[in-house]
């Protein structure tokens, strides 16, 4: 069997080795092939059970290097393949909003309150209908696996997340898929996110954001917003590009955009500048080539030495070249 490296979280490598000490754990451990929150791509996800019970998934992408390379492991162990498996928790609800899309805006029921198993199925069901055709199984969607993502407890939790809800009876519930409560609780994540401590533990988003001039004293107003912006982007990563969209307009960045601009307009002035200066210089040199006539090629050191050197006596290099008598 083939050796892989990888990197996961530890409530995730407590429930592998759980399973993994039960006699049926190669059918309790299945990876999904879901659409990506971000691209809509068929990606791979792993469902597991924490310790207490609770069902989670995550995210399993393969970082592979561009040529072939090896692990060298403790002990002389050598695996063979080089990529690397990462394994990060995603939030279901992101895994949710491309399967209950697919119910918005063309189907006639999209707009109405159903149970939860209804509208779950219902999403599911339009959502392979609409996918396109691929030859590569690898590309397609498979309702067998969205089916089973969708009755997992996470993702039951989740609906509410996503979904505007209605208690019929103490025993019912209804559901709706609604934009709104996404573009919601995508405000919260960002709020979240948007703190000192994070930001500070990033060095690529503290670079960031001094790059662009927001770490300059009396920029505080302009850092925070800053901060919002990047946390916004931070969150597009699992959402489709229309969200984002949205989720930008849902705040105000009209200085951030007027005092990025301003630098954009610095940058432009600036080469433009270097650019003149440049043309100024090739073209001084240009005029005076022109007043001297050609311009007289410099020899090299070791040629100007043999023109000093005292040739007196010496025959001349012609003479070896003559014919003999």
């Amino acid at each position: 069997m083939a050796s892989h490296i990888g990197i996961l979280p530890k409530d995730v490598l407590d429930a592998l080795v759980v399973k993994l000490n039960e006699a049926e754990a190669p059918q309790t451990l299945q990876f999904l092939r879901l659409p990506h929150p971000r691209t809509g791509i068929p990606s791979l996800f792993l469902p597991y059970a924490k310790p207490d019970g609770k069902s989670s998934i995550v995210e399993v992408q393969m970082v592979a290097p561009p040529n072939d390379r090896s692990w060298f492991m403790s002990e002389g162990q050598i695996v063979q393949d080089g990529k690397l498996l990462l394994m990060t928790p995603v939030d279901p609800a992101f895994l949710l909003v491309p399967i209950l899309h697919a119910l918005s805006p063309s189907s006639a029921q999209a707009g109405t309150f159903r149970p939860m198993d209804d509208m779950l199925e219902d999403a599911v069901e339009k959502l392979i209908q609409s996918a396109p055709s691929k030859k590569d199984p690898s590309a397609r969607l498979c309702k067998e696996d969205l089916l089973h993502f969708v009755s997992l407890d996470c993702a039951r939790n989740a609906v509410s997340r996503i979904c505007e809800k209605k208690q019929i009876t103490e025993e019912l519930a209804v559901y709706k898929y609604s934009p709104d409560v996404v573009l919601e609780n995508l405000r919260q994540k960002v709020a979240r996110l948007n703190s000192q401590a994070m930001f500070d533990a990033s060095r690529t988003l503290t670079r960031a954001l001094a790059k662009d001039g927001l770490m300059d004293d009396g920029k505080d107003d302009l850092l925070e917003m800053g901060r919002l912006k990047a946390s916004c982007d931070l969150v597009s990563q699992y959402v489709p590009d229309h969200l984002h969209k949205q989720l930008l307009a849902s705040y105000d960045f009209a200085p951030l955009e007027k005092h990025l601009a301003a630098l954009a307009e610095e940058a432009v002035a600036q080469a433009a500048a270097d650019m003149k200066k440049v043309e100024m210089k090739e073209s001084k040199g240009s005029a005076a080539e022109k007043a001297g006539g050609k311009k007289r090629k410099t020899a090299s050191m070791g040629v100007e030495k043999l023109k000093k050197a005292n040739t007196k006596g010496m025959a001349k290099l012609s003479t070896f070249f003559q014919a003999k008598a």
